[in-house]
C-alpha cells in the first residue's frame, strides 16, 4: 500500500521510513503534490542470485541475436 509523505515530514521521520518499508509499506515522498521518491526494500544477496541464475537458464533457452538485427532495431519506432 503507497502512502504518501511530504518531504518536510520525512525529513523529521526519517527513521520511521525503514521502519515502515520492512513492514510493507511502500512510502512515496512528495514535494507539495508532486512524488519525487519511493522507498522500497532493497533485494538481500540471495535474491540477486536467484534472479542472476533465472536469467541466465531464460537466456540460454533463445538463439543469439546478431549484429544485423540490432542494427536493424536502432531505428524501429521513428518516424521516417
Amino acid at each position: 500500500m503507497a502512502r504518501h509523505v511530504k518531504i518536510g515530514e520525512a525529513k523529521t521521520r526519517l527513521s520511521a521510513l525503514p521502519v515502515a518499508v520492512e513492514t510493507g509499506e511502500d512510502p512515496t515522498i512528495c514535494r507539495g503534490a508532486a512524488p519525487v521518491a519511493h522507498a522500497t526494500r532493497s533485494a538481500g544477496e540471495g535474491e540477486h542470485a536467484a534472479l542472476s541464475a533465472t536469467l541466465r537458464r531464460e537466456r540460454a533457452k533463445r538463439k543469439a541475436v546478431t549484429t544485423a538485427e540490432i542494427l536493424s532495431w536502432r531505428h524501429e519506432g521513428h518516424a521516417h
